[in-house]
């Protein structure tokens, strides 16, 4: 099976999306100057040029394409040639127009902008397939052919005739018989029972709430529709290049794919990452996503497909990146296991809807900042690449949890919160992990978690049995667990478990009843001995077996538990503000052994170790001083450390051990 390295060929890659049919021709051969001069060996071409390439149905003009094909080979630059199905040309929505998706109110969205495709629609498949057929047949043997690069952030929802078909037909290979589905929807509740299978619909526009598990069903049928799209082209360039590795780019944090199930398809997994450049914890989310991702890919190198150079151009204020910041972040992603650095896109368009978007060469040109600092990040990576490329990160001792199946049921109409966001919870726990200098990875329930000293649970929502009994065996073994609110509440079907929390997990953490659940206002806390709670807080009675007990101070819960102890079991009922968050952990984490990738740094220094290197980098503006005990070469400036090193803003130190 291909792997990045089949890409990357022992160096770092650099480079980004290349949509050279937005310039005339001559415009080519600048950029490739250009593209040297930066440092730049890697280029994405076809993402959005399926018009281009088929212009009428049947139709191929290839000529372009091939000439770029050389023009990149002749320079050294290697290329991902993408599938360039996420935009279909408008005659296939004239003349086609099942092949467009339709909303829940059954309303056609059009042709115009991007992602216009039912992932149902058989027509939709059928050009997609023949148009990957021939791409591959012409460029499968072309030398400057590196990767596979399949449609592009895949997020289309459909509602409309042909989705409903294929969720009717999802549902009968899911449950077999309509008892079988009655009974996982629980639809005895408002006499929703379903008497043939011509009765069951996506969850369209209803008067009033729909049926969550219905809803569950449906955004798990359309990770699976989407996905075998995917696996459709990429099953076709597989059988024309067998060694070529293949990957989609996944967005950071979304909610519409399983990233778990789609990354065991990719030969490479890859993420679109675009932190905002005035979040102060930035950095924090960007460290997040790479875990994630390295996660994702099983621990080896991973890419970064997407990032910007500057500002976006889809928040309500698009901010640039100061001076420094796109380096940081770059070799942040390159020190939490990435083997490629890639940014959308190579040249800021002048016209269409992203024309506000950054470029590695922006508006500015070649004397812009952008484009300079570009160059630098380039030649950096270059140094790097020998010492760095098909290197792992030092394992990691902590385990993150976490399952987009919980996600989807725990964002029901009906929840008792519309405050509590998983993916905010999620970032809590991780943000307390990542200022007490700890990497960890991310996992889902049902994992091998044998391997970690500390499992973290923010929250899970939504558990399976044998997700349940991974995690009481998990302890059993040793293993320290600590759990956040509203854990274990439902089973894979949506339906709320005995008690309000799975019997085993209850006699995990001590619990003898969880008698109510007490969400809190925006801004509303809850006092408890020596700290305060945020967003949630839980009305519990501790079992006699508990080891410890934190109580709630005042109000209705004065005097019962907000966190819970037994054993090497934790559970956390409230969200603890984030120096509490972060302490506690830090505490529970040295009691399991687990330590900090370096002792001593300042706040806003990250430390990661990756292939026998040490990245420092500096998520600030004023210069700090970092410990480093012992003797190191900084790869980056060549220069001599000892015992320690100054980072300024944003800085960054890649030492190497000297003997």
């Amino acid at each position: 099976m291909p792997d990045l390295s089949d890409a990357t060929r022992g160096r770092l890659l650099f480079g980004g999306d290349y949509n050279p049919e937005q310039w005339p021709e001559e415009t080519w051969h600048e950029d490739v100057r250009l593209m040297k001069e930066a440092g730049v060996n890697s280029v994405t071409l076809g993402v959005f040029s399926w018009a281009k390439l088929e212009p009428r149905p049947g139709a191929r003009e290839f000529g372009w394409l091939d000439r770029l094909m050389d023009l990149m080979h002749e320079n050294g630059i290697g290329v991902v040639l993408a599938t360039p199905t996420s935009s279909p040309p408008p005659w296939m929505g004239r003349l086609h127009p099942e092949t467009l998706p339709r909303d829940e109110d059954g309303r056609t969205e059009w042709w115009g902008s991007r992602q216009h495709f039912s992932h149902s629609s058989a027509t939709y498949r059928r050009y997609a397939a023949a148009i990957t057929e021939d791409l591959a047949a012409r460029y499968g043997g072309h030398p400057a052919l590196r990767m596979w690069h399949i449609n592009n952030e895949y997020c289309t929802y459909d509602w409309g005739d042909e989705a409903e078909a294929a969720f009717r037909g999802w549902l009968q290979a899911r449950y077999g018989t309509l008892d079988a589905l009655n009974r996982a929807w629980g639809t005895a509740f408002w006499s929703q029972g379903y008497g043939d299978w011509h009765e069951v619909l996506p969850p369209r526009r209803a008067h009033y709430m729909k049926n969550p598990t219905q809803v569950l069903d449906f955004r798990r049928f359309t990770s699976d529709a989407l996905l075998e799209c995917y696996l459709a082209e990429r099953d076709i360039v597989a059988r024309h290049t067998p060694h070529t590795p293949v990957t989609t780019n996944f967005m950071a944090l979304w909610q519409g794919l399983d990233a778990w199930r789609w990354a065991g398809q990719e030969d490479v997994v890859s993420i679109d990452v675009y932190p905002d450049p005035r979040d102060p914890f930035g950095g924090q989310y960007g460290a997040l996503v790479h875990d994630m991702t390295r996660s994702q890919a099983r621990g080896g190198p991973w890419a970064v497909m997407e990032q910007a150079a500057g500002p976006v151009n889809w928040r309500g204020v698009n901010h640039p990146k100061p001076a420094g910041l796109n380096r940081l972040w770059s070799l942040q992603a390159v020190a939490r296991g990435a083997d490629a650095v890639c940014y959308f896109q190579w040249r800021q368009s002048r016209q269409g809807s992203e024309k506000f978007h950054s470029g590695m060469v922006g508006h500015a040109g070649e004397r812009g900042r952008t484009f300079q600092e570009v160059k630098r990040i380039g030649a950096e990576l270059a140094l790097l690449s020998g010492k760095v490329a098909g290197t792992r990160v030092e394992a990691a001792d902590v385990a993150v949890l976490l399952d987009w199946n919980s996600w989807w049921a725990g964002e029901q109409d009906g929840r008792l919160s519309r405050e509590v966001d998983q993916a905010q919870v999620v970032r809590a726990w991780h943000r307390a992990l990542w200022e007490a200098h700890t990497v960890a990875d991310f996992a889902h329930p049902e994992h091998d978690l044998s391997g970690y000293r500390l499992v973290l649970v923010p929250q899970l929502y939504l558990m399976t049995d044998a997700a349940i009994d991974n995690l009481v065996a998990y302890v059993e073994g040793g293993g320290t667990l600590v759990a956040g609110f509203q854990t274990g509440v439902a089973d894979e079907d949506d339906r709320v478990r005995e008690g309000g929390m799975g019997a085993r997990l209850r006699d995990l953490f001590g619990i003898r009843v969880l008698h109510e659940w007490w969400p809190l206002d925006a801004g509303e806390t809850v006092d408890a001995d020596g700290f305060r709670g945020t967003l949630w807080s839980e009305e519990i009675e501790a079992a006699d077996d508990v080891d410890a007990v934190t109580p709630y101070k005042g109000g209705e819960l004065d005097g019962l538990p907000a966190i819970l102890r037994k054993g090497r079991a934790r559970y956390l009922s409230t969200l603890p503000e984030p120096h509490v968050l972060r302490a506690l952990l830090a505490e529970i984490a040295a009691e399991a052994g687990v330590r900090p990738t370096l002792a001593g740094l300042p706040a806003g220094v990250e430390a990661v170790r990756r292939g026998g290197l040490l990245f420092l980098l500096r998520h600030g503006r004023d210069p700090v001083t970092v410990p480093v005990p012992g003797r190191h070469r900084d790869l980056l400036t060549g220069a001599e450390v000892t015992d320690s090193v100054e980072l300024g803003r944003y800085g960054v130190a890649v030492l190497e051990a000297v003997s």
